[in-house]
């Protein structure tokens, strides 16, 4: 039986993950004053729980990270990487690119919607002034839970499934990834 990739890692607080998202903010901040011609991708992933990261959360991160990159030089879209991070909050990644900003989002959201690693991932994409585009700005549907596919945002506010659960998605996502032989239940052999 393969164990959890949830079981190794140091645990996060509410003031951690706060601190890391003031951190964030402020480096796009000043990466828009350095720059306010261009458009920034901010890129993480969504990890429920006190454990955000780890070298099987960093693996689901790269491997996501070289197919969004490969989704963006495939529809002719170039960018600089300004950054990248990968602390105790997590791992996250930082590009900017001469393309408009709602060209971006609307190719991040199909790479969160359509692929199976984008599904946990979170790809801001802000132009010059600041603005953090949305999905729904573009006419694009909100994201769905991965677990029951209803509005995400409604099951995140109603605390509609544990985070056993929602860890549990995601482990079965990176050994399905990562050993597929693993990622199989006992009804797939």
């Amino acid at each position: 039986m393969t164990t959890s990739i949830f079981e190794t890692g140091t645990p996060l607080d509410i003031a951690g993950v706060l601190a890391n998202k003031d951190r964030r903010a402020a480096f796009q901040r000043e990466a828009l004053r350095a720059d306010p011609h261009q458009t920034l991708l901010a890129i993480k992933l969504n990890i429920p729980g006190p454990i955000k990261n780890n070298a099987a959360i960093t693996q689901l991160f790269k491997r996501g990270v070289h197919e969004f990159r490969a989704a963006l030089a495939a529809n002719g879209i170039a960018v600089e990487q300004l950054a990248s991070w990968g602390t105790v909050a997590g791992n996250e990644l930082f590009l900017r690119t001469t393309t408009a900003a709602a060209t971006v989002k609307q190719l991040a959201a199909t790479f969160e919607d359509t692929t199976d690693l984008g599904r946990i991932f979170d790809v801001d994409v802000l132009d010059g002034t600041g603005h953090s585009w949305s999905r729904t700005e573009l006419g694009a549907e909100a994201r769905r839970c991965f677990i029951c596919n209803r509005p995400a945002k409604e099951c995140a506010r109603s605390r509609r499934h544990s985070v056993a659960d929602l860890q549990a998605y995601i482990d079965d996502m990176y050994h399905k990834t990562f050993d597929p032989e693993e990622g199989m239940t006992r009804d797939d052999h």
